[in-house]
């Protein structure tokens, strides 16, 4: 039930400030419509805080010079979002870190902000979370770790995360699955040194040292994601000589292909006349095996 009742008042939340979280990455000035939780003001910006639960990290400095130039010519199009902690008499940022940022850099000392007067720690996590990930500015890890923040402060599925976010489960799961990729790997995707595609590669490879060795080559050889990928498979899965008592070349190469498609060890077992037999498609948990399983549609369709 408690469940249930947080995920409600999440979807509440994202149909409430709907307005204010689908903003054009452009900064493009937007009609605010505004609730009877909500007013808009000029506010001190040595009076304002960095909101506690910002998953963004990285902030990148050419790109918020040129908004705080474009501040100083035109002006800031759409207000920032806002909460009052009356204990530190602060206002703490919800929505629109990046454009304070900016703010400040312009040297302006005051910021139009839309001051929302009733949110708790879990609507700001959110609202900081859905709208970076629908401008698409975080990285991968930062956009996992919100996600993990999210799921655990809302206690929701990782199907209740897809639909508030607009995203697949598949796509949800796969970013979680970086987080257990080593800090070094990690800090690479942060860097954007690898890609996301990258990362999903190296996760296809369970032996640690293996995997390490494999993100040293691919860092320094600048591989593509689908090289990376075939790499991976060749160190999971080598192509072994054909022996005496070994499978049919065709029963070999069946396995190869397929194994190659999906990313997981294949094998088929079969009778003297091969007529019938086993299909065993092996996965080590539940995430890789709705991976597995998303790779089975794509090819359906």
């Amino acid at each position: 039930m408690v469940r249930q009742a947080l995920g409600k008042g999440l979807d509440a939340l994202i149909k409430q400030t709907q307005q204010v979280v689908n903003m054009p990455t452009n900064e493009a000035a937007v009609q605010v419509q505004q609730t009877p939780g909500m007013s808009v003001t000029r506010i001190d910006v040595n009076k304002i805080v960095p909101n506690r639960f910002q998953p963004r990290r990285v902030f990148n400095e050419e790109k918020l010079q040129e908004l705080a130039q474009s501040i100083k010519e035109h002006g800031l199009t759409q207000p920032i979002v806002v909460v009052y902690d009356a204990g530190l008499d602060k206002y703490e940022i919800v929505v629109g870190e990046r454009r304070f940022r900016a703010t400040q850099l312009a040297g302006l000392k005051e910021i139009d902000a839309i001051v929302h007067k009733h949110l708790g720690d879990q609507e700001m996590c959110a609202l900081a979370l859905i709208e970076n990930i629908q401008r698409e500015d975080l990285n991968p890890i930062e956009t996992a770790l919100g996600y993990r923040n999210l799921m655990s402060k809302f206690y929701i599925t990782q199907t209740d995360l897809a639909s508030y976010c607009g995203k697949s489960k598949a796509a949800i799961s796969n970013a979680l699955r970086l987080l257990d990729l080593e800090p070094e790997i990690q800090q690479a995707l942060q860097d954007g040194a690898i890609s996301e595609g990258h990362g999903r590669a190296l996760l296809m490879v369970t032996d640690p040292a293996k995997r390490e060795m494999l993100f040293k080559k691919m860092h320094h050889s600048k591989m593509s994601v689908r090289q990376a990928e075939d790499a991976a498979r060749a160190l999971m899965f080598p192509v072994k000589k054909a022996e005496k008592g070994a499978k049919p070349v065709e029963v070999a190469s069946f396995e190869n292909d397929l194994q190659s498609a999906l990313g997981t060890k294949v094998e088929v077992k079969y009778g003297k006349n091969m007529k019938k037999g086993t299909l065993v498609i092996h996965y080590n948990s539940l995430d890789e095996l709705d991976n597995i399983a998303s790779r089975l549609k794509t090819k359906m369709l």
